[in-house]
């Protein structure tokens, strides 16, 4: 370091014991309000360089806290929080002719100035129309919240809410070396929006270190944060205007907490600090900052980089790149600006815990001994910077850092710094941009995908939707069926049977891309093949986006005249392919995907009870009852194909089924032999054989057979 520092006592306020440490905040203009820990607060003015009042206590003062327009001073005392307006009371305080401009006016605070009463009030903080006090009970600390009167309102102050946090180690905190002094919590408000009133306690973050730290819930809001240290090493916080908030711990120091502040300001973000500081009473520092993982990162962190300073710590304070703190036999300077621009682009966590700067470890001496009490860095005229501060002998002084430190934070970010700043600003911003583009893609196509299986999931309940199902009104008929007709035709002198199959959509949806009409045909009675199953044909025909109201027409071939293969049974189905969902490139990659089926002339339901009514009209008497014949021995074999769910009904209609056909069978030889003798004319007349056959059919229909 270059020189040393110059040190210039302003004052002397008498040494005496204090019950609290000592304190010194900046009031309105050149004022300073200087709390020694007695039952005196001193008013001093910077510009006089001397005391212009002294504010006599009933108790001794713990803490002081001044309005954003430094005309009220909150006091903490023992019997609870006073409210005094400083410009008022030295405009009326009592002074002779004779000594007025060599005494302070001493002015004594009567309990009319009571405007909170609670015992143990340990912190003060006044935060736009709140005032927050922090007490300490038996076994919790208390934070309350008190709504500040306005000007044309009564002087009282009403309690909006409390908040409860359990004490630990209740008999030893809050000594200091134990000399019977009690340290105060740090009590402070972090602020996200710049246009918030700044003062020695109000702190301004960053947005995205505002949101790592706090949620992003106080973020949205721009709720102010309330941070506060206590003794046994916890830092709390507790967002101010967000319903049901509740006191949390952002971090544990493990030591009672001396001091926090934020700091590294840059020129470009004057307004907004890129970290926050804490301090413990051993001189364990940690600082919080945004760190950016990279570009195939997972986006910025709330990092935390912990480094050990010799100690004990006394108290402390912070300007842009400095952090300046007093072990009671020296005062000491780290720079923060170097441990800051060492985590920028850390990359690996096992690096930001395992390993400290040198700048972090290696504080620099100011040769100031026994400073006990610390006000806000400022500059002087020249430019260099200078701390106001008390001594352990009760001195106010003035402390001027040597010109060759004052711009020690701006002149350590060399150019190559500067530099790989800017890379790795702008290599951080493409990686951003990429990552939004590919995330909004994603989107896209996960949200394509879910409307695709809402619609899919709508199509499937119409399909299953039963006529007097209990989940669905009554409906005439399906919204979506599938109809068929057969038909005849000639082609090249040979006749063949076509099938003609309607899709109608009836429903309110869209059968999109991915249906398939499929129709199965296979006959009825053959015997199965060799492989045990029977032979089918399946017709596949995808079909693209068919509409509410439109009809989807398929035809193909049955059989060619001659065909044995008769009678034919006809099963249509819709089928949905999940792959259809997905992108060609994301099909490559889900080989296994399986399609799913929803077919439609089957559900795991009890299905209600119908009829079928065969009709049979002819003018042969011969024929009707062969036809009979070959309908009864269809209906058997359709049975042989009911599915297992069915199989006690199956076997009631088999055995009704199977005396059906043995008469059926029995009677076919006469029905035979009657039509081979009206063939041939061996006599016997037709009337007589008309009754012949007409005894066979009523002895036929005897029992009429019901197919369920």
């Amino acid at each position: 370091m270059d020189g040393r520092c110059a040190v210039d006592t302003w004052t002397q306020f008498g040494c005496t014991h204090a019950s609290f440490s000592p304190r010194i905040t900046f009031g309105l203009g050149t004022d300073v309000f200087i709390c020694t820990g007695s039952d005196e607060v001193y008013v001093f003015n910077t510009q006089e360089r001397k005391v212009t009042a002294v504010l006599q206590f009933p108790a001794p003062v713990s803490d002081l806290s001044e309005s954003h327009d430094k005309q009220l001073l909150y006091v903490s005392c023992g019997s609870g929080v006073y409210c005094v307006s400083p410009p008022f009371l030295l405009s009326r305080a009592p002074t002779s002719p004779g000594d007025a401009s060599s005494r302070p006016a001493e002015l004594k605070i009567s309990s009319e100035s009571l405007v909170v009463g609670e015992e143990g009030v340990s912190s003060l903080l006044l935060v736009g129309s709140v005032l927050l006090i922090l007490s300490q009970r038996e076994t919790s600390w208390m934070l309350s919240l008190y709504k500040t009167p306005t000007q044309a309102q009564s002087s009282s102050y009403e309690l909006l809410s409390s908040f409860s946090l359990p004490l630990v180690s209740a008999g030893t905190q809050g000594d200091t070396e134990g000399a019977g002094m009690r340290r105060r919590p740090v009590l402070s408000c972090v602020h996200s929006d710049p246009s918030s009133t700044l003062s020695d306690s109000h702190l301004h973050l960053k947005p995205v270190l505002f949101k790592l730290l706090f949620g992003i819930d106080a973020a949205l809001a721009k709720s102010p944060v309330i941070l506060f240290g206590l003794p046994d090493g916890r830092l709390c916080f507790l967002p101010l205007r967000l319903p049901g908030s509740r006191l949390r711990v952002l971090h544990s120091l493990e030591q009672p907490v001396v001091f926090v502040g934020a700091s590294v300001v840059k020129e470009t973000d004057p307004g907004h600090a890129q970290c926050l500081v804490a301090m413990g009473e051993q001189g364990r520092v940690v600082l919080m900052k945004a760190i950016n993982r990279g570009s195939e990162g997972a986006g910025c962190t709330a990092g935390f980089i912990e480094a050990c300073v010799p100690g004990p710590v006394v108290c402390g304070s912070v300007d842009q790149h400095h952090l300046y703190y007093s072990t009671g036999s020296d005062l000491l300077l780290l720079d923060l600006s170097e441990g800051i621009i060492w985590g920028e682009g850390q990359e690996r966590e096992e690096e930001t815990s395992s390993k400290t700067p040198a700048a972090l470890q290696s504080p620099t001496s100011l040769n100031v001994c026994g400073v006990m009490a610390l006000a806000a860095p400022e500059r002087n005229t020249a430019g260099g910077v200078q701390l106001l501060g008390l001594s352990v002998r009760g001195q106010l002084q003035r402390i001027v850092l040597p010109e060759g430190r004052q711009d020690v934070g701006v002149s350590s970010q060399t150019s190559s710094h500067g530099g790989r700043s800017v890379r790795d600003l702008l290599s951080a911003i493409g990686g951003v941009c990429e990552r939004v583009s590919t995330l909004k893609t994603t989107i896209k196509s996960k949200n394509q995908i879910l409307r695709h299986l809402n619609q899919l999931l709508n199509v499937s309940f119409l399909l299953t939707a039963r006529t007097n199902g209990e989940e669905h009104p009554p409906m005439q008929e399906k919204q979506i069926r599938c109809r068929a007709m057969t038909r005849w035709s000639r082609l090249l002198q040979k006749d063949s049977l076509n099938l003609t199959c309607v899709l109608d959509n009836s429903g309110p949806y869209v059968l999109e891309q991915g249906w398939t009409l499929s129709v199965t045909v296979f006959p009825v009675s053959s015997s199965p093949s060799a492989g045990g199953e029977s032979s089918s044909t399946n017709f596949s025909f995808p079909f693209h986006d068919l509409h509410p109201g439109e009809t989807l027409e398929v035809s193909l071939p049955l059989a060619a005249a001659g065909d044995t293969c008769f009678p034919l049974r006809v099963a249509c189905s819709l089928i949905f392919s999940l792959s259809s969902l997905l992108a060609e490139e994301e099909r490559t990659h889900l080989p296994d995907l399986q399609s799913g089926e929803r077919r439609e002339e089957s559900s795991g339901k009890e299905e209600s009870l119908s009829t079928i009514e065969v009709q049979v009209d002819s003018s042969s008497i011969a024929a009707v009852c062969g036809l009979h014949h070959a309908v009864l021995h269809r209906i058997q074999a359709l049975l042989q194909r009911a599915p297992e769910s069915a199989a006690s009904t199956k076997r009631v209609q088999s055995s009704g089924l199977r005396r059906a056909l043995q008469r059926a069978e029995r009677l076919l030889p006469q029905i035979q032999q009657s039509r081979i003798s009206g063939a041939f004319g061996d006599g016997t007349s037709t009337g007589h054989m008309t009754r012949s056959l007409l005894a066979i059919y009523q002895e036929l229909r005897e029992n009429p057979l019901l197919i369920i």
